[in-house]
């Protein structure tokens, strides 16, 4: 069995790095997939799909770079999980043909981590760091002055007897990766000469993308299938190659082979994923939503213990997309349902302003 074959297997027994429950249609990266993924990883700019501005635009700073024969400036990368932000890191270095250095900003906690890695890095390496906005305030103090001046400056000693040795470094490129781009500091935000923000892609975009996947899995797509796949893929490139492994897994086992149309429908009404993308603890929150709380307001800390989860998980994992695609509504009360959660869950909306609930129209 292949290591990306053994990790598909174990998807559905092994929890994330967090703890929580693997979810078809979470974006998150978790560690049983992750070989699957990398395999599946467009290698150059032009074989990356969408994000057509963003490409544009980091491809004319690399050409510039390399006209000039310098290291490209710092390269800041922003928006939801999943959409590609790792994947263009590892297409700065391969057009550069320079190596990359990953790393993530929680797993530096102090300034001495960051100097170890920067001291080590070699002339014109790609330092990426994803999820940067979560450094340690003392690192990232110290990767202001590395990413304008190449220097850092290393403490020797303790007390009044420390002494700060500065550490000249060759010239190299930093990528930061950010889902949560409000919360950089501004100094470190100005550091950055490029920062391209990545948007959800379209259903067009996504068929693309599980198209060339399915080219890479050797595996026969038919174009009704992958256009199935796309419309429930949330505008999300990782969850879109997620819902073709499984579509992939239940063809060989219970199909013909062939990824077709039936297939698709099949095995994504097998992992409970709707035409909307909506998995169970999407449905679940609507139902709690429109069922015990008659549409809201409600508090979504009481939300979240009618559903059994954490209050974290409801609001960074399943919100969002529920408030994006017009099911539910955030109000100064707390979370409501919107006409369309009634609607998808074929329930009658309650009288009132456009459908919600009647107390809704106080605000």
């Amino acid at each position: 069995m292949t290591d990306a074959r053994k990790n598909d297997v174990e998807w559905n027994a092994v929890a994330g790095s967090d703890g929580e429950e693997p979810s078809l249609t979470s974006a998150r990266s978790m560690p049983p997939e992750r070989t699957a993924e990398a395999a599946l990883r467009p290698r150059h700019l032009d074989e990356f799909v969408g994000q057509q501005v963003v490409r544009d635009q980091l491809s004319l700073v690399l050409d510039a770079a390399s006209a000039r024969g310098r290291t490209p400036e710092h390269v800041l990368l922003s928006g939801p999980p999943g959409l590609g932000k790792t994947t263009l890191a590892m297409i700065i270095a391969a057009e550069l043909s320079a190596p990359l250095r990953i790393t993530s900003g929680p797993a530096i906690q102090h300034a001495g981590d960051l100097a170890a890695i920067l001291s080590s890095l070699d002339e014109g390496e790609v330092l990426f760091i994803d999820e940067i906005h979560r450094l340690a305030r003392p690192a990232e103090e110290m990767l202001y002055i590395a990413m304008e001046d190449f220097r850092v400056d290393v403490v020797v000693g303790k007390g009044v007897g420390a002494t700060s040795i500065p550490l000249d470094l060759p010239p190299f490129t930093v990528v930061g990766a950010t889902t949560r781009a409000g919360l950089l500091p501004a100094p470190l935000r100005d550091r950055f000469g490029f920062i391209g923000h990545l948007d959800f892609y379209s259903p067009q975009e996504l068929r693309e993308v599980v198209r060339r996947s399915a080219e890479r899995l050797e595996v026969a797509l038919e174009e009704a299938a992958s256009v199935e796949i796309a419309s429930r893929s949330r505008g999300t490139p990782r969850i879109a190659n997620r819902l073709l492994r499984r579509v992939r897994d239940w063809a060989q086992v219970r199909g013909s082979g062939r990824l077709d149309l039936a297939a698709a429908k099949e095995a994504l009404r097998v992992y409970e994923v709707d035409e909307r993308g909506l998995d169970r603890l999407d449905r679940a929150v609507l139902s709690a939503l429109c069922g015990r709380f008659s549409g809201g307001p409600v508090g979504l800390s009481t939300l979240a213990v009618a559903v059994g989860e954490e209050t974290e998980t409801v609001e960074t994992m399943i919100e969002p997309y529920l408030v994006r695609e017009g099911f539910l509504l955030r109000t100064p009360r707390g979370r409501a349902a919107a006409p369309a959660a009634w609607t998808h869950l074929g329930l009658a909306p309650p009288d009132g302003p456009e459908g919600v609930a009647p107390m809704l129209g106080r605000f």
